[in-house]
């Protein structure tokens, strides 16, 4: 059933939807330049000091809305696809894993890292390099796999406080949630993190910072610069007064047209106030890092009130990421007519009575007027439209394959669940005039989790956005669990779905499954395959855990411009483990012009 809005308009000087607070300024400083250094053994550490991620839910309904349409009452339950273990013109290799994140550090940075779950995927490819992010460690290999810089502590990297100095008991800042891309235009790689300025450590700042680390040549393991904005929102240091902040913004997004870079977070203080839009020239930003020219201006946009009326605050706005080539493609048109359009895609499921664990909306974002980012006085506005889809819903705990499980035995606690968090929207990206993207999402008896996928058309009409769904589908295994997914796609509408396969047939693994303008067709692919149960502190009761292990929160995809695509996902590998966790990467490169 197709659900028709008038179009919400959240305008940089003003608001014209009620209840959002329009937009303003925030103030870029530079905080100096970094590399990520020669290749790092790492060394093995002493101390079992661990800081799990919060999963902050961002999921608050509007109890006073009235007149939704009646919600869906039944779980989705598509089919089980096969499986299968033959990946024609597949490649992949290891990437980071815990023992990686545990012992990057080189200099003051040893023995200076908490053990983390979960890893929080970051992937960006570009001119022969593949680049990968984690919490807390990054690397850069070449396309064979061949490991040429790191790992790097990202504290290190973003010349931060260690996060713990073992000697005296000190904690540093709390950072967290890492993403990258490579912009083809630019030519210039990108890097945020959020930090939470909160440690114990000599100046510290009680406050809360966005990072972005901008390279200054095309190279990856050159020179970077890093520039950072306050995220707290108290009224301070040239922020807005928010209400119930001081805040955070939790898990920055990002992507990138032609005009602009952009963050969204969901911004969490005493409550939530829902997603926040950033946005950059990018060209600028890429100057500047430079060291050539002014700092360009951050505009912040408030959109957590726009959909209100459809339930609930706004949440994870996922900013669309253009494939190598189409930056505009069949958009063209309303990129000129918009003077530049950033497209954003969020999930609808707030909880609202009826609407507790189901939905069958998904939000359609427009951020018009991009090119003003180029100039001195941007002038930006966010749009958004409301459209019917397939149902989707809140995930539960997902079950996993017994197996050898040490940290488990050595605790006396039986093997732990996996956590599929829940149903927000995950990486979009933006081919040939159509938005892609995917979530996790409840099916079946509810037992197991499974991803919804959505491909919609954005369209404009006077200045107006309308969209409509062009494709949806389902992806499930039989009896096991798939999520966490990234769509990667490339200009020519071919790519895939990368995503985490488990259950009781299998060990967490990373997968695939390929989709073109036709949409999901043919096998999942094990990519990556699990060697043994997700073993990790997270889950165990003794570990401060609630019998299921964080996973995700998040895997990346990215298209290259030779039209392959490269993904990368959590799975738990045969490689060396630590005592607390045992998850590890897997980044893999698929030809999309191969019969399945």
């Amino acid at each position: 059933m197709a659900v028709v809005s008038s179009a919400l308009v959240i305008n940089h000087q003003q608001a014209s939807a009620a209840g959002t607070s329009g937009s303003t300024f925030a103030a870029l400083t530079v905080v100096g330049d970094t590399t990520l250094g020669g290749v790092h053994a790492g060394t093995p550490g002493t101390g079992n000091q661990v800081r799990p991620e919060t999963d902050h839910s961002p999921q608050i309904p509007n109890a006073n809305v009235k007149n939704l349409p009646a919600p869906p009452t039944t779980n989705p339950n598509p089919a089980g696809r096969a499986v299968t273990v033959i990946n024609q013109g597949e490649k992949g290799f290891n990437g980071l894993s815990h023992a990686d994140q545990r012992n990057a550090g080189t200099g003051d940075y040893v023995n200076t890292q908490f053990s983390l779950e979960p890893p929080d995927q970051g992937l960006c490819v570009g001119q022969g390099f593949v680049m990968e992010s984690v919490n807390n460690a990054l690397a850069v290999y070449s396309t064979k796999g061949t490991l040429l810089s790191g790992p790097t502590a990202n504290s290190q990297f973003f010349q931060l406080a260690p996060e713990i100095i073992r000697t005296t008991g000190v904690a540093g800042p709390f950072i967290s949630d890492p993403k990258c891309i490579y912009d083809y235009q630019t030519q210039r790689w990108f890097m945020t993190e959020l930090e939470q300025d909160n440690g114990a450590n000599p100046g510290a700042t009680g406050r809360s910072f966005q990072l972005i680390a901008v390279s200054q040549t095309s190279n990856p393991t050159g020179t970077w610069t890093i520039f950072k904005f306050d995220t707290t929102d108290d009224g301070l240091n040239g922020t807005p007064s928010n209400p119930g902040c001081p805040c955070f913004g939790d898990q920055p997004l990002i992507g990138a047209d032609s005009n602009g870079f952009y963050i969204t977070t969901n911004e969490f203080g005493d409550g939530f106030n829902g997603a926040q839009v950033y946005a950059v020239a990018k060209q600028k930003l890429a100057d500047a890092a430079l060291h050539a020219s002014s700092l360009p201006l951050v505009v912040h946009i408030d959109a957590g009130p726009a959909l209100l009326p459809f339930g609930g605050t706004s949440y994870s706005l996922q900013p669309d990421v253009r494939s190598p080539g189409d930056h505009d493609g069949d958009d063209s048109d309303n990129q000129a007519a918009e003077h530049g359009i950033e497209y954003f895609m969020s999930a609808l499921q707030f909880g609202n009575p009826g609407y507790e664990v189901l939905d069958n909306r998904i939000a359609i974002w427009g951020l018009i007027n991009t090119r003003s980012l180029n100039s001195s006085t941007p002038s930006l506005s966010l749009q958004v439209k409301v459209i019917g889809s397939e149902t989707y819903g809140e995930p539960n705990n997902m079950n996993q394959k017994d197996g050898n499980k040490p940290l488990a035995t050595q605790l006396g606690e039986p093997l732990e669940q996996i956590q599929s968090n829940d149903d927000r929207m995950n990486q979009v990206v933006f081919a040939q005039g159509n938005l892609w993207g995917a979530l996790n999402t409840i099916i079946g008896d509810g037992t197991r989790t499974g991803i919804a996928f959505f491909k919609v058309r954005p369209t404009w009409s006077h200045g107006t956005l309308n969209a409509h769904m062009v494709k949806q589908d389902y992806i499930a295994v039989a009896g096991n669990n798939v999520a966490y997914p990234s769509v990667a796609v490339t200009s020519g509408d071919q790519g895939v779905i990368a995503f985490t396969l488990v259950g009781p047939n299998y060990y967490p693994s990373a997968a695939y499954i390929r989709v073109d303008d036709r949409g999901i067709f043919g096998k999942v692919h094990v990519a990556g395959a699990g060697a043994g149960p997700d073993d990790g502190f997270t889950g165990y009761v003794s570990e401060g855990g609630n019998g299921a292990g964080r996973w995700g929160d998040y895997s990346a995809g990215v298209a290259a411009p030779d039209g392959t695509v490269w993904v990368a996902n959590e799975y738990i590998p045969n490689t060396p483990r630590t005592l607390l966790a045992n998850w590890g990467t897997f980044i893999t490169h698929v030809a999309t012009n191969t019969d399945d």
